[in-house]
């Protein structure tokens, strides 16, 4: 089936190295989860959801970064590069061609950073939308929500475990979903969300210096199996 341009919605949530105080000496804070669900707007459902587990380079998983996501540093050694995980994203899911959105722009911010002190191509295009900015709005908040507060407002259930990339995402997409309904959610144009949908320092989809994007549409191979990688389609 060809994909009608947005018609699909990649919705991604990473969770990356973290510490109770400062970072010790020498380490940096490293995505070791991206969740990714694939969301069909016309249709109005979830299509398929994804994790893929990324091996730090540069940090260890903490004590207190297992006690929030419940992932081991056992268990990130058996994902993948980051450089691999970029690469993922761009020839299995599209990221360059395809719209994406966040719960707030963290993921975005992170992306933006690893990828530049990397040297790893940016797999994302520039059509994000930062889901909590629109949330607020739709809504009436005068605060912005976290996701799980998010979803006691709109009276939706808190699916898996809250910090892990895969269910996040999962979650996040059915928030997308709900604003999508009451016709809130932004139209995927041909060009970056506006800034309105977006404001932050740099414009949605900016290339870290020294690291050219993956070419919306452009040929990639896609690679084989990851062993960081689990997908299941939703029911």
């Amino acid at each position: 089936m060809t994909e009608t341009a947005g018609e699909l919605l990649n919705v991604v949530d990473v969770e990356a190295t973290c510490w109770a105080g400062d970072p010790p000496a020498g380490a940096v804070s490293e995505i070791i989860e991206i969740g990714l669900t694939v969301v069909d707007l016309r249709a109005g459902e979830r299509v398929s959801r994804h994790g893929v587990l990324v091996r730090p380079e540069r940090s260890v998983v903490s004590e207190f970064c297992t006690e929030l996501t419940g992932l081991t540093q056992e268990q990130v050694d058996g994902g993948i590069s980051f450089a691999e995980a970029c690469r993922l994203l761009a020839a299995r899911y599209a990221a360059g061609r395809r719209p994406w959105a966040s719960w707030g722009d963290y993921d975005r911010h992170q992306f933006t950073r690893q990828c530049g002190a990397t040297g790893t191509p940016y797999p994302f295009g520039q059509r994000h939308t930062n889901a909590k900015l629109v949330f607020t709005q739709a809504y009436g908040l005068r605060r912005r929500p976290g996701m799980a507060q998010a979803l006691r407002v709109a009276g939706l259930p808190l699916e898996g475990r809250h910090h892990r990339g895969e269910d996040d995402a999962w979650n996040i997409a059915a928030l997308v979903l709900d604003l999508a309904r009451q016709s809130a959610w932004p139209a995927a144009g041909p060009g970056p969300v506006p800034a309105a949908v977006t404001p932050g320092a740099e414009p949605a989809g900016t290339v870290p210096p020294g690291a050219g994007p993956l070419a919306a549409g452009a040929p990639a191979a896609t690679p084989p199996a990851a062993a960081g990688e689990s997908a299941s389609a939703s029911s």
